[in-house]
């Protein structure tokens, strides 16, 4: 039975979520002393907020661009800060558990996303509920879920950080990430 719009969880509980699990994953890698288990801990984190950031680009932004007040500035602001996560991300992906940067590059995502989750979460997200109709924020968490299933899950940095590029490249490059996930693997 399809769930009623007005239980449905909104795209603005579902992202919420997001920040709030990859948070709690990279606390979980500051807490452990298993090489083993930080690589597949980072491994999950950085699948998760890659696919997170790439739904975020695709559907929520042009929303927000299009409702909340200063809308391209704030996308604009967020975009910038999803490309210093995919660098951060991408050295993360490089570097041995065991290294002491392993453990630098954690604390500076976890600063980067902390941040970032509290600038949407604060100010963001409260601007676009208050703006669309909540049958139309459930319809972007459905829109975000299914592109979720279809995005990259490694950091590509020097890509686009467009909802076009995403929309037309972005199931091929997540096809291709996914398989070499398999071929590796890595956890995601």
């Amino acid at each position: 039975m399809a769930e009623s719009t007005t239980h449905a969880t909104d795209v603005v509980d579902e992202l919420t979520t997001d920040h709030r699990e990859a948070l709690a994953l990279l606390d979980r890698i500051a807490a452990s002393s298993d090489p083993g288990e930080k690589r597949d801990l980072a491994d999950t984190v950085i699948a998760e907020v890659v696919r997170h950031s790439v739904a975020e680009e695709m559907y929520v932004y042009p929303a927000m661009r299009d409702h909340v007040p200063d809308g391209a500035k704030e996308v604009e602001h967020d975009t910038k800060e999803h490309k210093e996560l995919e660098e951060t991300m991408k050295q993360l992906e490089g570097v041995d558990a065991g290294d002491p940067r392993f453990d630098e590059l954690v604390r500076t995502m976890t600063e980067q996303l902390r941040h970032h989750a509290h600038d949407e979460e604060s100010e963001q997200f409260p601007q676009l509920r208050a703006a669309v109709p909540r049958e139309e924020l459930v319809r972007l968490r459905e829109k975000v879920d299914t592109a979720k299933k279809i995005a990259p899950t490694r950091p590509h940095p020097s890509a686009p950080n467009a909802e076009m590029f995403h929309k037309l490249a972005g199931p091929g490059v997540g096809l291709v990430d996914r398989l070499r996930d398999r071929l590796t693997n890595r956890s995601t």
